[in-house]
């Protein structure tokens, strides 16, 4: 296979370096290399997007990078996230300090996320029917979270390393800030349940940052314009396949929290859209990143049995209007803080993205980077919710095909390859001329 690594005058980059003009070097010299050369689609791909390093993305490390362990205990892990006002962190396993780690992979054994535990916890207690009635651990959880744990210690007191056997693990496949664009896609597009990938420094083996999906999509939009990004996103959503476009996770907004919080666990994109029973227009949305706002108010959670819905999603606290002008020059540097609990980027609760599949690709990615929402509602004329969009799903797109060719791959690559005549066949480039 041939090998494209990068030299230091690349890492180098001059104060105006900018990313759509190197992209645009790089796909030069890639399609004329492919008019003499036979390679692999994997080595293809590399050489176009071996160029550009992940160091050159705004906002890695814009979110504080917190750490648990195996060893940690439920109760005190939420509180630390809380605390630390961050949604997710990698997890440590607990090894000899006298042993020599040689790679980052194999001390950290996956991701967490606050909400998967906070939903985990309600759940356990309620299907432990918690004995202790009229003090904060009753099982209608009058009281915190926090008292709720105390007062189940067979909950509160469970190891984090334990709830990898619940699914509530995410996969964890770090990068280095000289590793490529390429390398990312490769893991956002392949890996389903993937939200973020993780930074480290390659001196100490400790995280620095995260690359998220908004961040991708904020980088990506830097190449609207050239042809290779624009022949994809230019197109309209209704010529994509999306894994969710004719699926999305829904209640009404007439039943209670509490079964809202049910489904949202169930959910696999962490969203569930609240309609309204009389019409099925879509009045807002749950999203795992406002769970947290049962340890803010405790009350809601205390109620989220007889709270209704269409109640709950209008109990946020009210925002500060950002300046326009800031995030539209710091936009991509947003990106990153996105993994924030308190984040007043988000769109709220009662204000969800929606599109409609007579929208283009590209206006799709601009809603959902301006909004830093992680999906967007593919609704109908009727403002009915008939499928989802998520960030994955538009990653996808721009992703390369398989390297073995069985599965039909991103739009991007095999643009690329039209332009020059060629074609992806049996894991090959095939050049015509």
């Amino acid at each position: 296979m041939m090998d494209f690594r990068k030299s230091e005058d690349v890492m180098k980059q001059p104060d105006d370096f900018s990313l759509v003009d190197e992209k645009e070097s790089v796909a030069s010299n890639f399609m004329a290399d492919l008019k003499h050369h036979q390679i692999d689609s994997g080595s293809a791909l590399q050489m176009f997007l071996d160029h550009i390093p992940i160091g050159s993305i705004p906002g890695i490390k814009n979110s504080p990078v917190v750490e648990l362990n195996t060893e940690d205990r439920v109760r005190d892990a939420i509180h630390l996230l809380y605390e630390k006002n961050v949604s997710g962190a990698p997890i440590a396993d607990v090894v000899d300090p006298n042993t020599i780690i040689g790679r980052f992979s194999d001390r950290y054994v996956g991701y967490i996320d606050l909400a998967g535990m906070v939903l985990w916890s309600l759940e356990e207690c309620e299907k432990a029917h918690v004995q202790t009635r009229g003090t904060g651990g009753d099982e209608n959880g009058k009281g915190s979270i926090f008292t709720m744990l105390e007062d189940n210690p067979r909950i509160g007191q469970a190891k984090v390393g334990e709830l990898a056997k619940s699914y509530l693990w995410d996969p964890f496949f770090p990068v280095h800030l000289d590793d490529t664009l390429f390398h990312v896609l490769l893991l956002l597009s392949n890996h389903h349940r993937l939200q973020v990938v993780p930074v480290i420094d390659r001196s100490n083996f400790q995280g620095i940052g995260f690359v998220t999906q908004n961040a991708v999509i904020q980088l990506l939009l830097q190449s609207s314009g050239l042809e290779w990004f624009d022949s994809i996103a230019d197109k309209t959503l209704s010529e994509f396949r999306f894994e969710n476009e004719e699926r999305v996770d829904l209640v009404y907004g007439d039943r209670s929290l509490a079964e809202a919080l049910h489904i949202l666990r169930e959910s696999r994109v962490g969203v569930v859209a609240v309609v309204n029973r009389e019409n099925k227009k879509v009045i807002g949305c749950i999203r795992k990143s406002d769970v947290y706002l049962l340890l803010e108010n405790n009350e809601l959670l205390g109620d989220r049995k007889s709270l209704t819905v269409g109640e709950f999603i209008h109990t946020e606290t009210a925002r500060e209007n950002s300046d326009g002008t800031i995030e539209r020059e710091l936009g991509a540097l947003f990106a990153a803080g996105a993994l924030q609990l308190r984040n007043n980027f988000r769109p709220k609760m009662d204000s969800p993205v929606t599109t409609k599949k007579s929208s283009t690709l590209k206006q799709a990615m601009k809603d959902l980077a301006q909004t830093k929402s992680c999906f967007c509602f593919l609704v109908n004329d009727e403002q009915q919710p008939e499928g989802l969009l998520t960030l994955r799903d538009v990653i996808i797109q721009f992703a390369p095909p398989c390297i073995d060719s069985n599965i039909h791959g991103g739009g991007f690559f095999e643009s690329v390859l039209e332009q020059t005549g060629c074609e992806v066949k049996n894991g090959t480039v095939i050049c015509d001329h």
